[in-house]
């Protein structure tokens, strides 16, 4: 997808899970709200259920998904059950149909939580089609090889580092951690292009922190464009856009303003 690439113009202003920080995230009202405050694209999780329906959910805490209300798996879980529990959880095809609907021109990042389900996420991109306008992401190689042999025309992600540290929710980082990134952001132009050979991706979103000039550089000499995740501060959105990302992702899209325009 060419319009991922964003040489000489603003990087593309990127919703996380909606509009995390200003209404319920992963719902459609988080996505109308992303809307509302000018997003380029929306980002939203997927997983599935043990009925086998895929729904928006970051990860398999029952306890994250119902903010507390509820402990245990969400994929262990039928639709009806997390409705009882989460009454604003939308479906996959629910959120595709809504975004076919009422954003027809924003770029769709889905981004896949495990394996095992791939082919029923590609069957849901074509169903509604949005093929054209989404790229998938994932922690997980294996996932988005799986992706790319059932779609060639969808654009692939690795995001990358693993976050199982949950660094993306994190205000304020442990001195131990920003060790670590900042030692990934000096080898990562050195590694990265490897991993991304692997899968066939030709996108990268990475951790904020372990993004530099250097490997935006060398991201773009290779044709991929670089995402960074999750910005929540005006003042590094714009010193990212100074790198060159293609992408900037955010809980709160109000950071954008007066800062990254279109």
């Amino acid at each position: 997808m060419e319009l991922l690439r964003r040489p000489g113009r603003p990087p593309m202003r990127v919703g996380h899970r909606g509009a995390a920080a200003r209404a319920p995230e992963n719902t459609l009202a988080g996505f109308d709200r992303a809307l509302e405050l000018g997003v380029d694209a929306i980002e939203f999780d997927v997983l599935p259920l043990a009925d086998g329906t895929l729904v928006l959910a970051h990860s398999d805490d029952l306890a994250e998904l119902t903010h507390g209300a509820a402990e245990g798996r969400v994929g262990t879980r039928t639709l009806s059950e997390l409705r009882a529990l989460a009454p604003q959880l939308p479906t996959f095809d629910e959120a595709l149909a809504h975004l076919a609907r009422e954003a027809p021109r924003t770029v769709l990042q889905v981004d896949v939580k495990w394996i095992g389900y791939e082919a029923e996420v590609v069957a849901a991109l074509r169903r509604h089609g949005v093929v054209e306008r989404t790229f998938v992401s994932s922690f997980y190689p294996d996932s988005l090889r799986t992706i790319g042999r059932l779609e060639p025309a969808l654009p692939l992600g690795l995001t990358y580092p693993l976050d199982r540290r949950g660094l993306s929710r994190r205000r304020v980082l442990a001195p131990a951690v920003l060790g670590i990134l900042a030692v990934l952001r000096r080898t990562l132009p050195y590694r990265l292009m490897p991993k991304l050979d692997e899968v066939g991706a030709s996108v990268t979103t990475l951790h904020w922190l372990v993004v530099s000039r250097a490997v935006v550089e060398r991201c773009h000499e290779a044709g991929v464009a670089v995402f960074a995740w999750t910005v929540n501060d005006p003042g590094a959105a714009e010193r990212l856009a100074r790198q060159g990302v293609d992408g900037v992702i955010t809980d709160d899209p109000c950071i954008f303003h007066g800062t990254v325009e279109a």
